[in-house]
């Protein structure tokens, strides 16, 4: 059983400091890569993938983003305004549920980046979400051949997808790419307020609801200035 998710919550809310001096003046969505806003190839890869309205969040330096999506049509962009208050990653998605409604929906962090491979990952995602295993279906990104990514890894991955947390000193062979597919009910019961979302991937681990699956292309983690240009490296081969 698959699902086919029509909106989608964005992040884009957070203050972007290890990508110093680009964000003194400008919100890390807003960074450009290969001519155009990181912000904006998430909302591209979204709406091919059928996404009709996505819900973004917004804190530091709000209006250069309102202003910047108040036209897009495809998908349609809701603004969910964080400006007087610091949600972090859950809180921000708790805030925003009510113009997400009750069926399972993209969860996609305004920085993450990838190159698709044969087809969509967000597709792929939806094809292989099934409610009746999972409350989260995460896309994976294999740490050995990611584009700026020097970490020990998220999480291990069983043969069914489903994923173990890695343990203090451990190294783990996927990371989390940043793009995921949520069910709301995860969130019942949810602490108000500033939280990460973190929390509820570890309450979908504790209960065998979360899921992973292995990204098909090529995972970029923009987190610097300096990642920026190996991340437009990439795309400038990836067209040639």
């Amino acid at each position: 059983m698959s699902v086919k998710p029509t909106k989608a919550m964005v992040l884009a809310a957070g203050f972007g400091l290890r990508m110093r001096p680009l964000t003194d003046k400008m919100p890390k969505p807003m960074v450009p890569v290969a001519g155009q806003p990181l912000l904006d190839h998430v909302l591209d890869k979204l709406g091919h993938a059928g996404v009709t309205e996505a819900v973004v969040n917004v804190h530091y330096l709000p209006d250069q983003i309102i202003d910047h999506v108040a036209s897009r049509q495809l998908p349609r962009v809701t603004i969910s305004d964080e400006r007087d208050q610091v949600l972090g990653t859950g809180g921000g998605v708790v805030k925003a549920l009510p113009l997400l409604g009750d069926a399972p929906f993209f969860h996609v962090n305004s920085d993450t980046l990838w190159i698709d491979g044969v087809r969509s990952n967000l597709t792929r995602l939806a094809e292989n979400f099934d409610p009746e295993r999972m409350d989260i279906l995460l896309l994976m990104a294999p740490t050995a051949t990611s584009i700026g990514y020097s970490g020990r890894g998220d999480y291990g991955m069983l043969p069914d997808g489903a994923l173990r947390k890695r343990k203090e000193k451990e190294v783990v062979p996927f990371v989390y790419a940043g793009a995921a597919i949520l069910s709301p009910s995860i969130f019942a019961g949810a602490p108000q307020g500033e939280f990460s979302l973190t929390k509820m991937f570890d309450r979908a681990n504790e209960q065998e609801r979360l899921f992973g699956l292995r990204l098909d292309g090529v995972w970029m983690h923009v987190g610097t200035p300096d990642a920026v240009h190996a991340a437009e490296e990439a795309f400038l081969e990836s067209v040639a």
